[in-house]
């Protein structure tokens, strides 16, 4: 978005204080992208080889490290300790940046990466499904590995100390689930329980960002120790969100970003003051989240959020 609109999307951010705070100018990078945003291969730190077919956009991944179990016995994953999933990690400069907000009272996040992905990427995503649906005998010893890794990340960052943990973990089509709720509960929720209600006998928050139709496990999410969540307008729809989300832990919706575009600017002040009429609740937070995910979407309806999120979030 910010390639093709420029300077033109610089003076909306400029322009709209309340929504993108105190915008620095030169901060968006018109024609650079990072080396996993840019059209071609990159290898990352577990050993997938991603391919990316546009810039500025993430690939996909189309090679897999452990495509054959045979490889798993003599598999190692990144040491968290110096590489995150596509960098080098230097603890320090976190830790530093870390002091810095805190020192300002501001908002901490860790960043804890993948978890069901992480398998999908690692054994390759059919692979991965007919583990599950044949209940492989070596799928619960690379959980384990995983849920190792992530344990080792978690207390690294409770130790230096955030406000809230970040995971990341698409478990969803727009339909259903990848997989049936008694194959989560049965392989996934363990693993989710064991890493979240760790985090939040320190007092520390899980955010767990994950995509696609959740309804039917967000109790389940819930007792595992996830305090927010960001569940999809379309998938989900916006009274199974309510019913499922709304009171019991904070929602980060996100709005309907398929129609953002082909609607109108009225249709978006619409959608934001109908969802947010629904959701808002005392007893539970809520973020509303506009994505752009779309080039094609028309300048007027990315100033339209904007408005909206104004005329919405902060009355007068």
């Amino acid at each position: 978005m910010w390639h093709r609109y420029r300077e033109k999307l610089v003076k909306i951010a400029a322009d709209h204080a309340e929504v993108f705070g105190d915008y620095e100018d030169g901060i968006a990078y018109f024609d650079s992208f990072p080396p996993v945003y840019r059209k071609g291969y990159f290898k990352d730190n577990w050993g997938c080889v991603w391919r990316t077919p546009v810039d500025g956009y993430e690939g996909q991944v189309i090679e897999s490290p452990l495509e054959d179990w045979k490889a798993f016995d003599t598999y190692e994953p990144p040491d968290f300790n110096v590489q995150s999933e596509r960098e080098d990690r230097d603890w320090g400069a976190i830790e530093s940046n870390i002091k810095e907000k805190r020192s300002k009272n501001l908002f901490t996040v860790g960043i804890a990466e993948r978890l069901f992905d992480r398998l999908y990427f690692l054994r390759g995503f059919e692979n991965l499904m007919i583990d599950i649906a044949s209940d492989h005998p070596k799928l619960p010893l690379l959980i384990e590995m995983l849920l190792e890794y992530e344990m080792g990340l978690v207390k690294k960052w409770l130790d230096i100390g955030v406000d809230l943990l970040y995971f990341h973990t698409d478990i969803g089509t727009q339909r259903s689930l990848m997989i049936s709720p008694l194959k989560f509960r049965k392989y996934l929720k363990p693993m989710f329980k064991e890493i979240f209600s760790h985090i939040r006998k320190t007092g520390t928050h899980v955010y767990l960002s994950s995509d696609g139709r959740l309804v039917e496990i967000v109790d389940d999410l819930i007792e595992c120790g996830v305090s927010m969540h960001d569940p999809q307008y379309r998938a989900n729809t916006l009274e199974g969100i309510k019913n499922a989300y709304k009171g019991k832990l904070c929602i980060k919706l996100d709005l309907d970003r398929q129609m953002f575009p082909f609607c109108t600017p009225d249709d978006i002040d619409r959608h934001v003051g109908e969802c947010i009429n629904a959701l808002l609740s005392p007893k539970g937070g809520l973020i509303v989240a506009g994505g752009f995910s779309d080039p094609d979407t028309p300048l007027e309806n990315i100033e339209a959020i904007c408005r909206a999120f104004e005329k919405y979030c902060y009355p007068a």
